[in-house]
């Protein structure tokens, strides 16, 4: 249940934050996948809704924003 919550909290966060810099979230124009590229997990309907064209689910999605912030 955990995993649950914070997958939720980093989709969140991630959605608050493009809000935020007012940018486009996911890539518009693109359908999103349903299942997730890294790990193969099914994608949430509400992330594919609220982010077009997303390809990661929430967890690796989190997982990839904080390594990018190290390199």
């Amino acid at each position: 249940m955990d995993e649950v919550d914070d997958s939720q909290k980093a989709e969140s966060l991630y959605i608050q934050e493009a809000l935020a810099a007012n940018r486009p979230v996911g890539n518009p124009g693109f359908v999103s996948f349903t299942r997730c590229a890294e790990c193969d997990e099914e994608i949430q309907e509400r992330r594919r809704k609220a982010i077009p064209g997303c390809r990661l689910c929430a967890a690796c999605q989190a997982e990839q924003d904080g390594n990018s912030h190290f390199s």
